[in-house]
């Protein structure tokens, strides 16, 4: 499995996620129909702060080797993380399969990006230069 991309995407996602909260939180509150609350402002900008922290993590190690016992805590912050927020949208969905479509996505995202992490977790790494012998 290539680590590297599954890196690289992660940290886009989260880089991504973390500026919009950070700097804008109104802006993406008010389209989950979240009220701008100064609490839920400052919650935003604190998750946003969490979601960047994450994607600088994921992407200075992104050139590591990653899985089974390499960067174990990296694979293992990354896979409690999606794995567990994913399950917690998967929960709310369920319960109310009216919500907008952006939560959805979200849902799809984090439980894909979950269940990779589980592979990696579980999965010895393979090096990019033992890639060109390998046939599939």
């Amino acid at each position: 499995m290539n680590t590297r991309i599954i890196m690289t995407i992660s940290a886009l996602i989260l880089g991504i996620s973390g500026l919009t909260l950070s700097f804008l939180p109104d802006l993406f509150l008010n389209n989950l129909g979240v009220d701008s609350s100064p609490i839920t402002l400052l919650l935003g900008q604190i998750i946003g702060g969490l979601y960047f922290a994450f994607a600088m993590l994921n992407w200075m190690s992104k050139e590591s080797l990653i899985g089974g016992i390499y960067n174990r805590p990296i694979t293992l912050a990354n896979l409690s993380h999606f794995l567990i927020v994913g399950l917690a949208i998967l929960k709310v969905l369920l319960k109310n399969p009216d919500l907008p479509i952006l939560i959805w996505a979200t849902g799809i995202i984090y439980l894909v990006f979950g269940i990779l992490f589980t592979r990696i977790f579980f999965q010895h790494p393979v090096k990019s230069s033992d890639v060109d012998f390998i046939t599939v």
